[in-house]
């Protein structure tokens, strides 16, 4: 059953269903109101409010500096323009790892305050508890393997994870003590695509790709990165829908000139 094109609401189960009846998921990254607005309306499913503000919005290097509070202004921004897609939240750096009480109590502050519809937590065994005690009080948790951004400086860099064996048999067992806790879907980032693939089939809630090859149930990109706004970042991974940066630019090269020159505002541009 499809829901692309008509205004029915994207649930949880609707990407279940998109799962079993072969559909892609699309999903995208937004942090503000008018840009979340475009990106419903242009047929995304799935809404992330990504740490990855901390990069394109607030131009840190890594997603660690993100808030709690930072996380539940931008979902609150987002959620105001939002009629169709599900929106899910990053939870961030130190609001979920090592204590599930603080974890729930962080998950249940994002959706009372920000009205999102779930969240989103990286790591496999190491924070199962704080999914599960997340899921006791009905707030859906989707996964994120792979390459976790706010473990940078465990990792070092942010190469391709799981090529090594003993990584990639702990990324399958993660993605089933996931699904077995009882999250809706999994994010996996930069990982082989034959790994993706074949995790892909094994279990059976969805998997969102990035850097993970097309066998993924569906795709995330960060919307900034697609729409050409933030170029300092090409990963082989990202595709360039358009280059707004050029765009942008010109344009208020345009506005200075005019502006400049008198020719802004004209006659019929005044009272």
């Amino acid at each position: 059953m499809s829901v692309h094109g008509n205004a029915r609401k994207v649930t949880t189960h609707t990407l279940q269903e998109m799962k079993r009846a072969g559909e892609k998921i699309t999903m995208l990254t937004a942090y503000d109101y008018s840009l979340a607005k475009l990106v419903d309306r242009g047929g995304v499913d799935v809404i992330l409010v990504g740490d990855s503000a901390s990069n394109v919005m607030a131009g840190r290097d890594t997603t660690v500096p993100m808030s709690l509070d930072h996380m539940i202004y931008h979902a609150q921004c987002v959620e105001r323009a939002v009629d169709r897609a599900l929106i899910v939240v990053d939870m961030p750096f130190g609001s979920y790892q090592g204590n599930s009480a603080i974890a729930l109590e962080s998950a249940i502050r994002i959706m009372k305050e920000s009205g999102g519809h779930a969240v989103k937590l990286e790591g496999g065994s190491e924070i199962v508890e704080s999914i599960q005690r997340i899921l006791t009080a009905g707030i859906p948790v989707m996964g994120h393997l792979g390459l976790t951004p706010q473990s940078i400086y465990k990792f070092g860099t942010y190469t391709v994870r799981a090529k090594e064996e003993e990584e990639a048999e702990k990324l399958i067992a993660d993605a089933k003590l996931l699904e077995d806790a009882g999250c809706f879907a999994i994010v996996f980032e930069k990982i082989p695509a034959h790994l993706a693939k074949q995790v892909s089939e094994s279990i059976s809630i969805p998997t969102i790709g990035i850097g993970a090859g097309q066998d993924c149930d569906g795709q995330v990109l960060v919307l900034h990165d697609m729409l050409g706004i933030t170029t300092d970042f090409s990963p082989r991974f990202l595709r360039r829908y358009l280059d707004l940066e050029r765009q942008i630019t010109g344009a208020v090269e345009q506005y200075c000139e005019d502006v400049r020159s008198g020719d802004f505002p004209n006659d019929e541009e005044s009272y």
